[in-house]
């Protein structure tokens, strides 16, 4: 990690195309993660975070190829950052488990935590080195199609986010609402937990989460749930 490393205001994504092509070189001799920092495709090295990638895959609607497309991006990044054959990676993105890659270093196996989300026509992912993450995207509403947040809001967000949203003007509320839903989304992967409703107890854990907001396209939010300062 690099010393006095801080957060920044929002996480850029790198956007992989749908044909498995990269936005940035391949590590150079295929060093990857263990390159010097300035060779790193790491998008973000952060104090207390470790090294992890963000990535996405813009321009797919159908939720099962763009499960797969995602797949196939983060094998093809850990197969760039690793320099190992295809066949020593193996990625495990079961649905209903927390997803998890494994490296096959000839020293012995090496875990890399994932966190993956889908909405609308973007899908995002992190990859860790270091341990668990979180991320998720929302695609944020039209707010004359948005007449049932409230109930939404007071059962998953909680009273205060509920009352924050709605002291907000209409035309501001849906990003608002996608902002806080998906703040929640990424603190609940970081855990390794499922979407639950909210409750003063079962929420305590999630505070301890740093998060900050993805740069998304118009029409969308994220956030990256990253491990306490």
């Amino acid at each position: 990690m690099m010393a006095g490393a801080s957060l920044p205001a929002a996480v850029p994504v790198q956007w992989r195309r749908l044909d498995g092509g990269v936005a940035a070189p391949a590590a150079p001799d295929g060093l990857g993660f263990d390159a010097p920092a300035t060779f790193r495709r790491l998008v973000a090295n952060f104090e207390g975070g470790g090294e992890l990638v963000v990535i996405g895959i813009q321009d797919q609607a159908d939720r099962d190829l763009a499960r797969r497309a995602i797949r196939e991006a983060i094998a093809a990044e850990l197969l760039l950052l690793s320099g190992l054959s295809p066949q020593r990676i193996i990625v495990h993105t079961l649905r209903g488990k927390v997803p998890w890659a494994e490296l096959g270093f000839p020293d012995g196996p090496r875990r890399t935590w994932l966190a993956i989300s889908h909405d609308g026509a973007l899908s995002v992912a992190a990859i860790s080195l270091h341990g668990p993450v979180g991320i998720d995207v929302t695609q944020i509403a039209d707010p004359a199609a948005f007449p049932d947040w409230e109930p939404v809001a007071r059962d998953y967000l909680g009273p205060d986010t509920a009352a924050a949203l709605a002291a907000l003007p209409p035309d501001e509320r849906p990003a608002a609402f996608a902002r806080a839903w998906s703040e929640r989304e990424a603190r609940l992967k970081y855990l390794g937990r499922e979407l639950v409703e909210w409750s003063a107890d079962g929420d305590h854990a999630l505070d301890a989460c740093r998060c900050l907001p993805l740069t998304l396209p118009e029409g969308y939010a994220g956030v990256l749930a990253l491990p306490p300062a």
